[in-house]
């Protein structure tokens, strides 16, 4: 008789969050996040640290993850793993951990590349409602190939073109610092709290973001640079802040909405290019800053001013998870791409 479930663990580390999920093919069972306050006091991660909490979390929510989902470590078909890119020392956490349960139990080991997991996280399916049991529906429409995702986070800004579940084509990429980054350097010398770029969208809502105007970075084709207008923000604010030392008190929601609409403006600019060059009419937007609200609203609003269909992933989906490393597992697992346990983690993993 021919097994109607495919379970697969699939565990998370690549920064500071430690998460595991349990999908039974696309259907997400569980998705449990460990999240590390001790970060906030630095203004940023601190890799050793955060490697160490790994170390505290990664049973306590392997354990929760199974109970959460009414799945025993004998049901499992697969365990899937981050392998790159992100911290070394948090990948070597997750890694170690997955290979042992993987030899232990004598199945497949998956490994993900995280910032495909991210844009794979659009074909999670989820259960309809505790009533309706294990009967799974899709999360929300879902983009048709080809289509394009501009992945942007802390760490990471592309445009891709997806032909496949596992076919990637990166047509532009920041040549310096991830817009993620812009918006987290700006709100540090803001004064505000890490991490900055919630607390930035969370100050424009009351801005107005024509108020003030930021530097533009040229840069050939399609590819992004940020580290120029992280510049120029700190020497707006530092130049005016000589003239009027309450400058960012009394402008602060002001500043935020400008500077929250600038970075948009890049992003979007080359989004509508790739558009317009490649005729693809999906797009979709994937990582921690496709939620942003500003972001979210005036994707949606490209759908109108082009012609095109768009998709937003639930907030839950645009942090680090392990569920978009899951169902990216069960892609592999249907092509029996499996990997061998000598496999080590890669700080920096192409797409």
């Amino acid at each position: 008789m021919q097994n109607l479930n495919t379970y697969i663990l699939a565990i998370e580390s690549s920064c500071d969050d430690t998460s595991c999920a349990i999908l039974n093919k696309e259907a997400v069972l569980s998705n449990v996040t460990a999240n590390q306050k001790i970060h906030e006091k630095y203004g940023g991660v601190v890799p050793e640290l955060a490697s160490r909490d790994h170390q505290k979390n990664i049973i306590p929510v392997v354990e929760a993850a199974l109970k959460k989902a009414n799945v025993s470590l004998q049901d499992l078909q697969a365990i899937a793993i981050t392998r790159g890119p992100g911290l070394m020392g948090s990948l070597l956490v997750g890694l170690s951990f997955a290979k042992s349960l993987s030899l232990a139990l004598g199945i497949p080991l998956i490994e993900v590349n995280h910032m495909q997991g991210h844009i794979l996280a659009h074909f999670i399916k989820e259960p309809r409602d505790k009533a309706e049991g294990t009967e799974m529906k899709q999360k929300t429409d879902h983009p048709l190939f080809p289509f394009l995702c501009l992945t942007a986070s802390g760490g990471h800004t592309q445009l891709v073109k997806i032909t496949d579940y596992l076919s990637f084509e990166v047509l532009g990429e920041t040549i310096d610092d991830a817009v993620g980054e812009a918006f987290d350097k700006a709100a540090k010398i803001l004064g505000l709290p890490y991490p900055g770029g919630p607390m930035i969208d969370k100050l424009a809502k009351e801005g107005d973001k024509t108020k003030f105007t930021f530097a533009h970075t040229k840069v050939p084709g399609r590819d992004y640079s940020f580290s120029g207008i992280k510049t120029s923000f700190l020497y707006f604010v530092q130049n005016n802040v000589q003239k009027n030392e309450n400058f960012i008190a009394e402008n602060l929601k002001d500043i935020c909405a400008s500077y929250q609409q600038h970075l948009i403006q890049v992003l979007l600019k080359n989004v509508k290019q790739v558009l317009k060059e490649t005729g693809i009419k999906h797009l979709a937007i994937a990582g921690g800053v496709s939620a942003n609200s500003g972001l979210r609203k005036q994707v949606v609003e490209l759908e109108d001013e082009l012609g095109i269909k768009t998709f937003i992933p639930k907030f839950e989906y645009c942090t680090d998870n392990a569920a978009m490393i899951g169902i990216t597992a069960y892609y592999k697992f249907l092509r029996n791409d499996f990997s061998n346990l000598g496999i080590t983690p890669m700080a920096r993993m192409s797409l």
